[in-house]
């Protein structure tokens, strides 16, 4: 069976799809990524091949003034334009954005000829792809898998169908038309718009072979609380793509990463009462008047250090929300962009956190300590690790999507 990957976005996707496309190469199977130049380095020491097909690109680059007008408003508040940036991120993706992505992935999926199409939540291009070659797809695990409202792009992709030859389709849920893969249980599931996943598996914690952690946080001290900061690595990078937009058009509202990691590590200072370990992506921090119970750093191994963390201070990308099910680890989410805010509001609906609303470094420091002082989220997040672990393992994922090819 020859399986085609397509991941686009931040790295975080690829490390999504590695366990599986693992899986699937150690059974015998083909794989094939096809992804931008920012992501490739995740496959590189697997037994895959790897395109860079897709090439490196901001979203923004997608968005005319006239598509982004309805979030552009004046007199939105906060939520109302929220809502508005993921309409015109829906709108960007299921047109000129999967326009010219088919066009970069159509020959080369024509070349390998997929017996399977596994894509990137973002990825809409890839419904298209797998229609034009007759074979099933099925979105992989992702924040914007879960943030996609069907019926919002229906109308783009099947202006981008009658202009392949394609037949069009009624049903919004023609881009799940064989379901799609998780890693979370139905009852933790955090996609809004889609049916329960008949293909969920269990996260497993070793995704970079060879992680272990630093000596410097096997030595802390374990008679207080452990708590782990980080922003993750996709706001950093869409800063830098949309500080490098020159086409003049309306960017998405993203905050300043050095700001909001500023905030945290301010409110962190302030939890003298735990250890903290602070993840910083690379962003420049400044560390010269750090208080002994913080400890900075560019980046750690986060799966395996969240088997030990009593906090997690996350901004809640999907990858980081899954990590924290598998731990049984807490959480305090300080939302910057995307699917973040829905993932944060979902964490506090299940009970398994809090999502931080006062950003403010007081604002953050109160709700890690509320977090910290309540024994329902830790029960809850325990709840959670026993339904994820209840899930089958990675590796009979391969049989599972074999039935359906």
């Amino acid at each position: 069976m020859r399986v085609l990957f397509t991941t686009i976005g931040s790295p975080s996707h690829g490390r999504a799809q590695l366990p599986l496309a693992r899986a699937l190469a150690a059974a015998g199977h083909e794989v094939l990524v096809a992804t931008t130049p920012s992501v490739a380095p995740v496959f590189e020491h697997d037994d895959v091949r790897v395109t860079v097909s897709m090439g490196d690109f901001s979203p923004n680059s997608f968005i005319t003034p006239e598509l982004a007008e309805p979030a552009l408003r004046p007199g939105l508040d906060d939520a109302e334009r929220q809502a508005a940036f993921r309409g015109v991120l829906f709108r960007a993706m299921a047109s000129p954005m999967a326009a010219e992505l088919l066009d970069r992935s159509l020959p080369v999926a024509r070349e390998f000829r997929p017996d399977l199409v596994l894509r990137d939540g973002m990825d809409l291009s890839a419904c298209l792809v797998a229609e034009s070659l007759g074979v099933p797809h099925l979105p992989t695990p992702s924040g914007t898998s879960n943030l996609v409202d069907p019926a919002d792009v229906l109308e783009g992709l099947n202006t981008l169908r009658a202009k392949h030859g394609l037949p069009t389709k009624d049903d919004p849920l023609s881009i799940v038309p064989h379901g799609r893969v998780d890693y979370v249980p139905a009852a933790f599931s955090f996609a809004e718009h889609l049916p329960p996943s008949e293909l969920s598996y269990r996260q497993t914690v070793s995704v970079d072979r060879g992680a272990a952690l630093p000596r410097w946080i096997a030595e802390l001290p374990t008679d207080r609380p452990l708590v782990l900061a980080a922003l993750g690595t996709a706001l950093p990078m869409i800063k830098k793509m949309a500080a490098e937009d020159d086409q003049g058009r309306p960017p998405f509202p993203v905050p300043d990463p050095e700001q909001t990691l500023r905030s945290m590590i301010e409110a962190v200072s302030r939890l003298d009462e735990c250890t903290v370990v602070v993840a910083t992506s690379g962003i420049p921090a400044d560390t010269t008047a750090l208080p002994p119970h913080v400890r900075v750093t560019d980046r750690v191994p986060q799966p395996l250090l969240l088997e030990a963390v009593d906090l997690f201070l996350t901004h809640g990308g999907f990858n980081s929300i899954r990590e924290s099910l598998r731990t049984a680890t807490p959480m305090a989410v300080l939302p910057q962009f995307g699917d973040q805010f829905g993932n944060a509001a979902r964490v506090q609906r299940l009970g398994l956190g809090r999502m931080i609303t006062d950003t403010a470094p007081d604002g953050i420091t109160e709700t890690l300590r509320a977090v910290l002082a309540d024994p329902g989220a830790a029960a809850t997040a325990r709840e959670a690790r026993l339904a994820m672990l209840a899930l089958p393992e990675i590796d009979s994922a391969v049989s599972d999507l074999e039935k359906i090819v």
